[in-house]
């Protein structure tokens, strides 16, 4: 499987694409081969971006984006807007977005959604606020069940967590983390069966959609969690999606909890009608099966995309030891974070960016394979917020250098530190 990271900006928007395997079936009509789940990453493509007023802060860009408009991408799953802030909640870019689209949701911090539920560009079921992530709350993890790649196969599921810091005068600080499971064409030799359930399913009726009925349920992180899921998938003739506001969520349960209330929306479903209730039951057997060719389980992907940075202890450390290490997601396939250290005068917030002191730290203590600068740009900003800012500029060597330095074992660990210019792929393998 692979995850393949293309800079869409000199800034910090990225185009996530998770894939199950190297091979290149048939792409659907979303321009997507089965199984992939891709991310589209605080989107600003073009023209200037400003807060509150122009005369309080506005930011243009100083290199061009490699698109001109989001048509010239195929459709994402998710659009993830990390900040209300105009460079990540870029209400031209996000008016790009098709409206219409049957596969397309928006995730966004609290703040940014409201902005952009305002905008009222999108349906309101297809935008949803990300709650803040905590162990304790099982709505706080948002998952996508992604269909097997043939009937035989397993399913794979896609996480995505919202890890903001308290008390933060600015609002800039926090980490998006992002897990891909894949789907396989065969079953596992052994894999996760969870108890036999009884699960209640509302859904919209269309006879042409993989019906959740046929859906097993998602394990659990932990054998004591309930986790929701925000479920979709890749293949027109599967896709469904969800919503944290609307009939369109799904919640799966251990055995020892009450049986699971599923909701789905799908994805072709022309109108927004009232559900229809359908009960099922699923029976799953720990036994192995006869066939005799059983591939092991791949390795969960995972990405931690922080721009401004988060202190890794309590915040990003209690994320990994509940949920990356039961989903075996470490070591963490990518760091997305900036390099450069941005400060602003206490009154006026403080730290902008942790920069390099900050990702080194998460890099770490997550065992980064890689790590991709972002939000460095030098753009051409100005206004009164930006008059006694304090900039420490690190390039690569010098990140690549501390590193090195700062690893455990004092090797490197293995990390790659890239600075993607605007238009570059980088494409990690596992």
């Amino acid at each position: 499987m692979s995850l393949k990271i293309k800079h869409l900006n000199g800034d910090t928007t990225f185009l996530l694409t998770f894939s199950p395997a190297e091979q290149r079936p048939a792409l659907n009509r979303y321009g997507h081969p089965p199984g992939t789940f891709s991310v589209l990453v605080d989107p600003w493509l073009s023209g200037p971006s400003s807060m509150w007023h122009p005369k309080f802060l506005l930011s243009k860009h100083t290199v061009p984006s490699c698109i001109s408009n989001l048509s010239q991408i195929p459709e994402p799953n998710v659009v993830l807007v990390s900040q209300d802030k105009p460079d990540h909640c870029h209400e031209p870019t996000l008016r790009q977005l098709d409206p219409t689209s049957s596969l397309t949701n928006v995730l966004a911090i609290p703040a940014a959604a409201k902005k952009i539920r305002s905008m009222k560009h999108f349906h309101p079921s297809r935008v949803h606020a990300l709650p803040p992530y905590s162990s304790k709350d099982e709505d706080s993890i948002i998952r996508f069940y992604i269909p097997p790649l043939t009937s035989g196969g397993t399913s794979g599921e896609a996480t995505i967590a919202y890890v903001p810091a308290k008390m933060d005068v600015s609002g800039l600080h926090n980490a998006i983390g992002i897990t891909y499971r894949p789907p396989t064409a065969a079953p596992f030799l052994a894999q996760y069966s969870p108890p036999s359930s009884t699960c209640s399913n509302f859904s919209f009726p269309n006879p042409q959609q993989y019906h959740l009925n046929n859906m097993p349920p998602t394990p659990p992180d932990t054998p004591n969690q309930r986790p929701r899921s925000l479920s979709a998938s890749t293949d027109p003739s599967t896709i469904s999606t969800a919503s944290s506001t609307s009939p369109a969520m799904s919640q799966t349960s251990s055995a020892s909890t009450a049986p699971t209330t599923s909701y789905s929306l799908h994805a072709h479903s022309p109108s927004f009608h009232s559900p229809s209730f359908h009960t099922h039951t699923h029976t799953h057997s720990t036994s192995s099966t006869n066939s005799t060719h059983h591939p092991r389980p791949a390795k969960t992907l995972s990405v931690i995309y922080s721009p401004h940075g988060l202190t890794y202890s309590p915040y990003l450390s209690h994320y990994a030891t509940t949920h990356l290490v039961p989903q075996a997601a470490l070591p963490l396939t990518t760091l997305i974070h900036g390099f450069d250290r941005v400060e602003n005068p206490w009154y006026m917030g403080g730290n902008v960016n942790a920069g390099l002191p900050g990702g080194v730290e998460i890099a770490k203590n997550l065992m980064a394979r890689c790590w991709i600068g972002a939000h460095d740009e030098d753009k051409e900003n100005s206004g009164v917020s930006v008059l006694k800012i304090r900039m420490r500029k690190y390039g690569l060597d010098e990140v690549r250098e501390l590193v090195r330095r700062e690893w455990s074992g004092g090797g490197g660990g293995g990390c790659e530190v890239r600075a993607l210019d605007c238009g570059e792929e980088l494409v990690m393998r596992s």
